[in-house]
C-alpha cells in the first residue's frame, strides 16, 4: 500500500465538502439548482491478467447539477415568475450575449425593460394592431410603453360583432301597456323595464345610454307561429333619440318680449339645442320666460338691439310623443326572430354632441335577449369603447403572456415570454449569478412558448425556491467528514509502516 490511495481519497472527501458547502450555502438562493461531487476509481494500466491489482485510489470524475424542481413560495411582486417544469429562462445581456436562468425575480428598469442582474428577459413581440404574438420570431427583450393609450369610441374595434351588446329576459308574464299610453321616461307607468349603458365618444367623454322596454298590444289577429313584440325606447344622456339616432328637439323658436312668459309650440326637429331668441318690443326691460319641451338644454340669445334683464330658460326632460322607437319580436319559444343581421345602427352627429368629438356611430345587438316567464334580468351588457387610460400594472399570465394593465380597465398584451430546454441539462456550462449557458454537451436550446413540450408553465408573483435538501446536505456533510478521517488514517497507516521499516536495524 502506498500514499496514492490515501491522497487520492482525501481529495475526493475534500472535493465532496466543497460541493455540500456550497449547496448549504444557497439554500436560500432562489432558483439555485445543487451538485453532487461523483466519482469514480482508479486502477494503474496493465498488460494481461488483472484479477490480482489494487486499485490506486479515487477520483473526482464530475460535477453533476440536479435540476430537480424546487419548491415555490408566493410573493407580492407580480414580476416575480416561478417555471414550473424544466424551462429556463432565455436572457440577454447588453451586448447581445444569450444566457439561461431559472431565478425568475424580475423588475423593470428605467428604460421599462424586465432585468435581473442587469440580464433582459426576452419574449416573442406582439403585433401593436392585432395583439397577436409573433411566435417564431427572433425573440428580443421584453420592453414596457409608459406611454398612455388613447380613448376609442364605442363601435371603434372594427369588430364584427362589437359595439353594444345587450341581453336580457323580458318576463313574458308583464302587463301590456296599451298603445293609448303616451310614452314618458319620468313616468315608470310607460314602460315595463329600462336599463343604462355608459358608451365613449372619440374623445373618450362618457354619455349614459338608456333603453325603456314596453310590452305591446297583442295583434288584433294572432300570428302563426305566435309572436310577441316589446318596443324599445332610446335616450341618451336623457335626451330622446329618434329611429334614425338622431337627437330629437324642437326647432329654433323667436318670442316676443312682454309682460308675461311666452308659450311657443314648434315642430320637431334635429337640431342639438335650441336656440331661443328675444326679440325687444319695447324699450323698457322685461323678463322673458321661455320653456322648450326639448332632448337637450336650451340656450337663449337676445336679438340685435335688445338688452333684456334676464332670460329664463329653463329645458325639460323629453317626456312628450317625440319618443321613437324600435321592436323586439319573439317566437313562440321566446326566442328573438327577425333581428338585424348587422344589428340595429346608433348614430348621432358631432353636432348632436357638441361637445368636438366625432358623435356615436355603432350598433346595438339584442340577439342575446330573451322571452321567458321569469323575472327581468340583464344577462349581456358590453360595449368595445373606453376613455383613454394610463398604465396601472403588469401582470404575467401561466402562458407567459405579458399584459399591462390601465386606469380606463383595458389591458394590452405587451409580450410572450419564452422558455428554452435542453436535450442535456446537466451539459449546461455554470456561469454565476444564478444563470447557464448553451454548451457542446448540453446540446441547442429548444426555444418555445411556456406549456409547449417539456418547457413547463409559469406562476406570477411566486419564486421557485433553491431544491438544496438542507437536511440531506447536513447529513452528507457528516458522511464526507469521515471519509475524510478515514482517508487521513489510511495514510497514517502507511507512515507507521515506512517507520518501521526505517527502524529495522
Amino acid at each position: 500500500m502506498g500514499f496514492q490511495q490515501g491522497l487520492s481519497g482525501l481529495g475526493a472527501s475534500a472535493k465532496s465538502l466543497d460541493v455540500i458547502g456550497n449547496n448549504v450555502a444557497n439554500a436560500n438562493t432562489v432558483g439555485f439548482k445543487g451538485a453532487r461531487a461523483e466519482f469514480s476509481d482508479i486502477y494503474a494500466s496493465t498488460f494481461g491478467s488483472s484479477s490480482n491489482i489494487a486499485g490506486i485510489g479515487a477520483k473526482n470524475q464530475t460535477i453533476a447539477q440536479q435540476f430537480g424542481q424546487g419548491n415555490t413560495t408566493s410573493t407580492n411582486n407580480p414580476l416575480d415568475i416561478a417555471i414550473t417544469g424544466n424551462g429556463f429562462f432565455r436572457m440577454q445581456d447588453p451586448t447581445g450575449t444569450i444566457s439561461y436562468a431559472r431565478n425568475g425575480q424580475f423588475q423593470l428598469d428605467k428604460n421599462g425593460f424586465i432585468v435581473n442582474n442587469a440580464q433582459l428577459l426576452t419574449g416573442w413581440p406582439v403585433d401593436g394592431g392585432t395583439g397577436q404574438v409573433l411566435a417564431g420570431s427572433t425573440p428580443r427583450p421584453i420592453q414596457l410603453q409608459f406611454s398612455n393609450i388613447g380613448a376609442r369610441q364605442t363601435g371603434g374595434s372594427g369588430v364584427t360583432g362589437a359595439g353594444l351588446n345587450l341581453g336580457l329576459n323580458l318576463n313574458a308574464n308583464d302587463k301590456v301597456i296599451p298603445a293609448t299610453t303616451a310614452f314618458s321616461s319620468t313616468d315608470p307607468t310607460t314602460y315595463n323595464y329600462s336599463t343604462s349603458a355608459t358608451v365613449y365618444d372619440s374623445l373618450g367623454g362618457t354619455h349614459t345610454q338608456t333603453f325603456y322596454f314596453r310590452k305591446n298590444v297583442p295583434p288584433a289577429t294572432p300570428t302563426t307561429p305566435p309572436t310577441s313584440t316589446w318596443q324599445v325606447h332610446y335616450a341618451l344622456d336623457g335626451k330622446d333619440v329618434n329611429v334614425d339616432g338622431t337627437l330629437g328637439a324642437q326647432a329654433a323658436a323667436t318670442m316676443k318680449a312682454g309682460t308675461t312668459a311666452a308659450a311657443v309650440t314648434v315642430p320637431p326637429a334635429t337640431a342639438a339645442s335650441v336656440n331661443a331668441a328675444i326679440q325687444a318690443a319695447v324699450a323698457t326691460d322685461n323678463t322673458a320666460g321661455a320653456t322648450a319641451v326639448a332632448t337637450a338644454a336650451a340656450t337663449a340669445a337676445a336679438a340685435a338691439g335688445a338688452t333684456p334683464a334676464s332670460v329664463l330658460a329653463a329645458a325639460q326632460a323629453a317626456n312628450s310623443a317625440l319618443y321613437s322607437s324600435s321592436s323586439i319580436t319573439f317566437d313562440a319559444n321566446g326566442r328573438p326572430v327577425g333581428m338585424p343581421v348587422g344589428g340595429t345602427n346608433f348614430n348621432v352627429t358631432a353636432a348632436g354632441l357638441n361637445n368636438g368629438s366625432n358623435g356615436l356611430n355603432f350598433q346595438m345587438y339584442f340577439d342575446k335577449s330573451t322571452q321567458f316567464g321569469s323575472p327581468y334580468s340583464v344577462s349581456t351588457l358590453t360595449q368595445d369603447g373606453y376613455t383613454d387610460g394610463i398604465l396601472t400594472g403588469i401582470s404575467v399570465n401561466k402562458d407567459g403572456m405579458v399584459q399591462g394593465r390601465y386606469s380606463n380597465g383595458q389591458t394590452r398584451n405587451v409580450a410572450q415570454i419564452v422558455l428554452s430546454s435542453f436535450t442535456n441539462v446537466q451539459g449546461m456550462q455554470p456561469l454565476g449569478d444564478n444563470r447557464w449557458a448553451e454548451s457542446s454537451a448540453s446540446g441547442q436550446p429548444l426555444t418555445n412558448a411556456p406549456g409547449s413540450g417539456s418547457t413547463g408553465l409559469l406562476q406570477s408573483a411566486s419564486v421557485e425556491d433553491s431544491n438544496v435538501d438542507l437536511t440531506s446536505e447536513l447529513v452528507n456533510l457528516i458522511t464526507a467528514q469521515r471519509n475524510y478521517q478515514a482517508n487521513s488514517q489510511t495514510i497514517k497507516a502507511q507512515d507507521t509502516i515506512l517507520q518501521t521499516i526505517v527502524n529495522l536495524r
